[in-house]
This record gives C-alpha cells, sequence and structure tokens, in this order.
C-alpha cells in the first residue's frame, strides 16, 4: 500500500496482466461496489498499460468453449421458463448478495408501474414462474430491476449508414457471467430480437418498427436510484419506433448508473445519449461510444481499458467512410477486440444490426450466427473464444 496526498491508502496497481490476475483473485465479484471503490483507489499511474491492455493472445493452448442458444416465443412460456429457470439460482445470488439496499416486490412494481407500465403483464407473467419455485419469493423485485447491485461493462459501438444502416457493437464481459441466450419475444405485441441479460433484460436488440439499440458503460462509478440498464433497453425496443422516440423515453427513466445508449433507425437517423443516476440525460449525434462520456470522468478505468483509443479508431473508420462489413472486421482485431478471457476481460460477440431489414448477425472470428424477427435459428452455435482463426474479410 501507499499514500497519496491526502494520507489515505492506495493499493499498489498491477504491472501486467498476471499481476492483474492476481490482483482480482480475492475480489468477491458479487460486491461491485467494492471493486468500484477499489479501482478507484489505486495508483494506475505507476502501471505502464502499453502491450499489456485489452487485446493481445491470451493463454495460449487455452480456447475457451462458449455455447450460445436461441429461442422464439411471443409470450412468456416455456422457453423463457427455462431461460429463467437456469439463470435464477446465480441471479438472485448476485441479486441479495450485492450492496445497496433490494426494493420489496411492491416497491419495485410501483417504479414499473410509474416509469415503464407497459411491462407490467410480462413482468407479472415471468414473477409467477419463479415466486412459486424454491427461493422465488423475491423474484418480482429482482425481474423489475429496480436498483441492482452495481455492475459495468467495457464494449464499444459504432453507428453505420455508408451501405444501409447498421448498429454494431462489441460486447466486452467475463465469459463466465454470460447468459449467452438470443431470445425474440413479442411481450407487449411488438416483435423484439437481442441478446438476453439479467433474465429477460437485452443488451442490445432490433424490432419490428426498424429501430436498433445497444449499450456500452458510460465510465463513472457514481451510483443511484434507478433501473439496471438491461430492463430499460427492453423497454425501448419494446415501446420505441423511432430514435426520437427512444431518446424521449431514455430521458425520463432513472437508471442507476451511468450508461451509453446508441440508437439508429430504419431511416439511418441516429443518436447517442449518455446517460447518469445522478445528472440528466445528454443526447448527442454522435455515432459511436466506448466507455466514456464526451470527456474522461474516472481516468483510471477508461485508461485501463483503452476507452480514449477505441473511440478514436472507430471514428476515424467512420470518417473514411468505413462500410458495415469494414467496421465489423475492425471489431474483430485489436484495437477493438479484446482477448484476455481468462482475466474477464474479453469480448464476447460481435453483433451487426439491420434495423431495416429486422435481422441481426453476431460475429466471431471464425464464424457468424445470423438471426431475423422471421426467423431464429434454434440450434445454437458453439464458439472457441481465444481462437487463433484469422477474422474474416471484408
Amino acid at each position: 500500500m501507499t499514500e497519496n496526498q491526502d494520507g489515505e491508502g492506495r493499493e499498489a496497481a498491477a504491472s501486467g496482466w498476471q499481476d492483474w490476475q492476481r490482483w482480482t483473485e480475492d475480489v468477491d465479484w458479487s460486491d461491485w461496489r467494492s471493486w468500484l471503490q477499489r479501482l478507484a483507489a489505486t495508483d494506475w499511474t505507476a502501471t505502464d498499460w502499453t502491450g499489456t491492455g485489452r487485446t493481445g493472445t491470451g493463454r495460449t493452448g487455452t480456447e475457451i468453449p462458449l455455447t450460445l442458444r436461441a429461442f422464439a416465443e411471443d409470450e412468456p412460456a416455456d422457453r423463457i421458463g427455462e431461460h429463467l429457470a437456469t439463470t435464477w439460482p446465480p441471479f438472485r445470488q448476485w441479486w441479495r448478495g450485492g450492496p445497496n439496499t433490494r426494493p420489496t416486490t411492491g416497491e419495485a412494481r410501483a417504479k414499473l408501474e410509474e416509469h415503464m407500465p407497459e411491462l407490467i403483464p410480462a413482468w407479472q407473467q415471468l414473477t409467477a414462474m419463479l415466486e412459486h419455485g424454491p427461493d422465488g419469493s423475491d423474484a418480482g423485485a429482482a425481474l423489475a430491476l429496480w436498483n441492482p447491485p452495481p455492475f459495468l461493462t467495457g464494449c464499444s459501438q459504432a453507428a453505420v449508414l455508408a451501405g444501409g444502416p447498421a448498429l454494431i457493437r462489441n460486447y466486452d464481459w467475463d465469459y463466465r457471467l454470460f447468459d449467452g441466450v438470443v431470445a425474440r419475444t413479442a411481450y407487449t405485441g411488438r416483435r423484439v430480437l437481442g441478446m438476453l441479460d439479467c433474465l429477460w433484460g437485452l443488451l442490445d436488440g432490433v424490432n419490428d418498427a426498424g429501430l436498433a439499440v445497444s449499450l456500452t458503460f458510460g465510465g463513472r462509478p457514481q451510483v443511484g436510484e434507478g433501473f439496471g440498464i438491461p430492463l430499460v433497453i427492453r423497454y425501448v425496443l419494446e415501446v420505441c419506433g423511432t430514435v426520437e422516440e427512444a431518446m424521449r423515453v431514455l430521458r425520463r427513466v432513472p437508471v442507476h448508473m451511468s450508461y451509453n445508449v446508441t440508437a439508429l433507425d430504419r431511416d439511418g437517423r441516429r443518436a447517442t445519449v449518455y446517460l447518469a443516476p445522478d445528472r440528466p440525460a445528454r443526447v448527442t449525434d454522435l455515432a459511436v461510444s466506448t466507455n466514456h462520456q464526451g470527456k474522461v470522468e474516472w481516468a483510471p478505468y477508461v485508461a485501463a481499458i483503452r476507452s480514449v483509443e477505441r473511440q478514436d479508431y472507430l471514428e476515424e473508420l467512420l470518417a473514411t467512410g468505413a462500410s458495415a462489413p469494414g467496421v465489423v472486421v475492425a471489431c474483430l482485431r485489436s484495437p477493438l477486440y479484446a482477448t484476455r478471457f481468462h482475466e474477464g476481460f474479453g469480448t464476447l460477440y460481435t453483433a451487426e444490426y439491420r434495423p431495416a431489414d429486422g435481422l441481426v448477425r453476431y460475429h466471431w472470428p471464425d464464424r457468424t450466427w445470423e438471426h431475423s424477427l422471421d426467423k431464429i435459428d434454434p440450434a445454437g452455435v458453439q464458439v472457441q473464444l481465444g481462437s487463433p482463426a484469422t477474422a474474416p474479410q471484408p
């Protein structure tokens, strides 16, 4: 331990990825507040991040198999029930054990009714699936995702117009905490297709009105009262058909941490909104977002994951007129593609949403998996994270 100028103890930063792994081994990953505080209290200025950041070859000969599944189900029924049964036990442990005060089911329902009332019927059906099972007493509160424990990701995203509108994003996360389930649903009557997270929320998706939406972490450690962002992403896709409608919703729905949400519609309109629990949402016309909100506010985190470098790289790509295939290829390579899977910092998929066509392609260096609002591939797919296969050419 060293001391800062105020005399407070500061952790010694890891000097490389092996040190980083040892540094994080004793972290309780369900306690994100302690993790955030530890990151913020560390002297990162002593760390040489050149060659030790998000990209690299990882551990030779230790590829990680990752299986993804998909289903289509208009109303909550057997398929989402199976998903809930699988994910509820670890989610419940995280929900109950994390910091912050959890709401009661009544309190959570009141917040849904106030901010996202259209979700109430589906929420009731999903709650009924869990609350009568083992340890389901707080299922309703957890499904509402009001004031969840803090969590954060990496991620990069870009709204590309050349060659037809496409929303392209890298999802960077720990593979051990990834649901890996694509779902096409119609819970409010509108068909929605996307990657599930937090039981029934979405990390990204597209709907039958021609709107695509995705999220990145906003690079700020503040935590406040609000919803977990995956449920907000679902709500936007359930009730909005244009970028303008999406921005109206995102300006009014409270979130519990800072996130960047990029929206793109079939007509090529786009916007990125900076969300936060402690200040008003700020809508921009930016096509690109990574893990800061305009200016850098949490320097250690932003430097560690090379957020500014990734954003600059994507902006330069778009400035040169890159089309969707070219951006996809870039997302599968350094500096956008993260390969430290064993340390919990890896790109789990690259998504290419086409709002005008209602389809998504999930890309990895050695394969592509496609779905549409009209046709879901139920066979699933297994990929090898850390595979040395060459990325596809545009």
